[in-house]
């Protein structure tokens, strides 16, 4: 069996949504000190909806692949949807990832919700704290 499914190879060779958005409403970067992976990702956000998002990655095949994938799930939603994209999700949506590899969808789930933070405080909506996490792909991420 393989290493990586063919849908994490097919997003890491053919990313979906690299790029930045200049006038982007929301940006959320996270990073992971341990393996070095960086992510960041940009959202345009009209009436509530997510209408495009873009991301820059620095890091390993999973990085890339979970990056892509996650900026597909999230693309044309509502930010309400949005919210609960979980890296379990991205996970699934790719058919899976090593073990030693899950932190990188944890990274995109992050990236993404602090980008929707971002958003909030820029535009001075109040929101529920507890929808965003604390960890900014933190060491204890990789043991996920």
């Amino acid at each position: 069996m393989a290493l990586y499914s063919e849908k994490v190879m097919d997003h890491f060779r053919n990313p979906r949504n690299v790029g930045v958005i200049e006038d982007a409403d929301g940006v959320g970067e996270v990073g992971n000190p341990v393996c070095g992976d960086i992510m960041k990702i940009y959202l345009k956000i009209d009436n509530d909806v997510v209408t495009d998002v873009k991301f820059e990655t620095f890091g390993c095949g999973s990085a890339i692949a979970s990056s892509s994938m996650a900026t597909e799930l999230i693309k044309g939603k509502p930010v309400s949807e949005v919210l609960q994209l979980t890296n379990k999700a991205v996970v699934e949506a790719l058919d899976g990832l090593p073990a030693h590899k899950l932190h990188c969808s944890v990274l995109a789930e992050e990236a993404i919700k602090k980008a929707l933070k971002d958003y909030y405080d820029r535009n001075g909506i109040e929101y529920d704290k507890s929808l965003f996490p604390d960890c900014d792909g933190c060491a204890h991420c990789c043991d996920q």
